[in-house]
């Protein structure tokens, strides 16, 4: 009994979480100087461009685990002050998968006359068409039950995502509201579900001229239809090297409100506590960086964390072109 309560308590802490994700959920891989996977504005933030890759795996001995793969680009637009980008997504968890395709648009306010100064307020508009899927062909229940189709259920829809970044120099700060449209799906048939509109919001600064740099940051997100609220405390450390720049750091995700259980009598509650450790190498225009996010408290599927991979690639100017700062999001 006790391990069927341990076992129902983390399915709901679980799929609360899984159904605030509606869409591309936001996991840690924005730190491999990924910010455009979750800020529309900040596409051709720099006068070149990026492209990055991802992959993520959880609980490598737990089948139909959660895995995550995306694929983003964008750039500027020339000369302009136009950006625009472009991501896929492959989201899949158990009998449930979404995929997903989403472009963007992204225009740049420029603020002082010398281009090498890095001082501009960005603006993005990404508008996107997601596939949710429910394979319940797999279901068996004993009695009959009408809610259970035991076909696959799919179903499409429309949205878009909005957000605005600051840039000064070696400061960032950025906003977005993520699935702004409320659109119905039967995918459940018994309820029906509005897109998840979450509300993100994050500031960060680099400091440090010289081999060695240091990056805090902070990163909080609320959904409304659940009302859950997270937030991610970040540091980062580069250090120069002969063939490029060596990076790591470490993540603490923290939920504010958390889950009841029971276990030998005795109510407890547990928050999402998440701790994501970071390494990354950066040469010349490419980067490789892995992260691992690990689940603390006494209810959890595995022991096991969550593995992801990021390759990326920049290209645009040469580097006596670039901003006068240490900026990674909009230098390479």
């Amino acid at each position: 009994m006790k391990k069927f309560l341990l076992l129902l308590t983390g399915c709901l802490m679980y799929s609360s979480s899984m159904l605030s994700q509606e869409g591309l959920p936001v996991y840690f891989d924005y730190l491999s100087d990924n910010y455009y996977l979750v800020y529309p504005s900040m596409a051709g933030i720099g006068s070149g461009g990026k492209v990055r890759l991802t992959a993520r795996k959880q609980w490598f001995n737990v089948d139909e685990a959660p895995s995550l793969q995306t694929l983003n680009a964008h750039t500027r637009i020339g000369d302009s002050n136009s950006g625009v980008g472009a991501m896929l997504f492959n989201d899949a968890n158990g009998y449930h998968s979404q995929t997903g395709i989403k472009l963007t648009y992204a225009h740049h306010l420029r603020f002082g006359g010398d281009i090498r100064i890095l001082n501009q307020l960005s603006f993005g508009l990404s508008a996107g068409f997601l596939q949710s899927s429910l394979d319940e062909s797999e279901f068996r229940s004993v009695i009959p039950d009408p809610v259970i189709t035991g076909g696959r259920n799919s179903v499409g829809y429309f949205n878009v995502d909005l957000g605005m970044s600051y840039s000064y120099m070696d400061f960032y700060a950025h906003g977005a509201i993520l699935n702004l449209l409320g659109t119905g799906r039967d995918l459940y048939t018994a309820i029906e579900f509005d897109n998840l509109r979450r509300w993100l919001v994050s500031v960060g600064h680099v400091f440090g001229k010289g081999e060695w740099r240091v990056e805090p940051s902070v990163l909080f997100q609320m959904t409304e239809f659940t009302e859950e609220e997270t937030i991610d405390f970040n540091a980062k450390v580069y250090k120069d090297v002969d063939f490029g720049t060596v990076w790591g750091g470490l993540s603490y995700r923290r939920s504010f409100d958390g889950a009841q259980y029971q276990s030998n009598g005795v109510l407890g509650e547990q928050r999402l506590q998440l701790f994501t450790p970071i390494i990354g190498v950066t040469v010349n225009r490419f980067l490789v960086s892995y992260n691992y996010s690990y689940q603390s408290g006494d209810i959890r599927f595995d022991n096991g964390g969550f593995h992801q991979i990021t390759l990326g690639f920049d290209f645009g100017p040469e580097r006596e072109n670039r901003y006068n700062c240490y900026c990674p999001a909009a230098n390479y």
